[in-house]
């Protein structure tokens, strides 16, 4: 297969134009009009207020603290613990390992969004429930996801949305997610190797496939940054190229979300591009069962 976007390379990174279409669908394909489409095409993001109820919230809350506080789960591979604050961070898989988590994993508010920005049915490639502890939450690099998945997962093409529903209020100062817009239209290509297992690693400290400060420096310049703070029950959808990242939160307010990552069902992940096997399959599925 040929790969359109080479990373993990030698020498300099470089930016390669957006060789993929970021909008598949119509508005007669589901939720979104023809404003939003196209604002999700100009920026690579969209934000959606209540989109589940105060009710929902609660639940999955309740479903949250049950799992960070089950020693079994703690000890589970497929929970990631800070380092300094030994708090839970992330806990992957948890459309498999949680029936409430499974069924907004199911949902047609999220599954009907993604699949009319991406033309087709579509399959959880990941998801995870994230915790940013007050006093004590870690930062995360500037990323694009695409580059990681596309490098070590093996998804060839950029065909690929996250939706993020917060569980708490997100407000500037507890590490949000942050996003240059319009940066999903440029791959960044970033130099070095893929690391043995580096997904040990990564999870806790990105390292590689960041870019260079020069080129974030750029990107910022040119896309500006937007801060996406927003209350419980409000979410967020992004495509799988956007540059974003978020601070560490040394505020007294916690900060959780919900993150599901869409793939099309026409997108099925092949031999990764840029590191010797793939991740495990929490990380990145190799079961394209359609979803919903």
């Amino acid at each position: 297969m040929t790969d359109l976007y080479p990373t993990r390379v030698e020498g300099d990174a470089t930016e390669i134009p957006r060789q993929d279409a970021v909008v598949r669908g119509t508005p007669d394909d589901g939720p979104l009009d023809r404003a939003q489409l196209d604002g999700f095409d100009r920026d690579g993001y969209l934000t959606f207020e209540d989109l589940v109820t105060p009710e929902e919230v609660e639940q999955f809350r309740g479903e949250l603290r049950r799992l960070a506080a089950d020693p079994a789960v703690r000890a589970d591979e497929r929970t990631i613990i800070e380092g300094t604050s030994q708090e839970v961070r992330t806990i992957f898989e948890v459309h498999r390992t949680s029936e409430v988590f499974a069924r907004i994993a199911a949902d047609p508010r999220l599954v009907g969004r993604a699949r009319q920005v991406l033309g087709s049915d579509v399959y959880i490639h990941q998801s995870r429930v994230n915790l940013k502890p007050g006093f004590g939450g870690g930062d995360f690099a500037w990323h694009s996801d695409f580059e990681t998945w596309h490098a070590e997962d093996g998804l060839p093409r950029m065909r690929t949305v996250s939706i993020s529903v917060s569980l708490t209020d997100n407000y500037s100062f507890n590490g949000p997610l942050m996003i240059m817009p319009g940066t999903h239209k440029t791959f960044v290509s970033c130099s070095g190797v893929t690391p043995e297992d580096n997904y040990k690693r990564s999870l806790v400290m990105q390292n590689a496939g960041v870019p260079s400060e020069e080129i974030l420096t750029r990107m910022a310049d040119e896309h500006g940054i937007d801060v996406l703070a927003g209350t419980a029950g409000s979410a967020v959808m992004f495509d799988c190229n956007c540059m974003h990242g978020s601070n560490g939160n040394i505020s007294p307010y916690p900060r959780s979300n919900i993150f599901l990552v869409y793939n099309s069902v026409e997108n099925a992940a092949v031999e990764p591009f840029a590191a010797d096997r793939p991740r495990p399959a929490y990380l990145g599925a190799r079961d394209v069962t359609p979803v919903g």
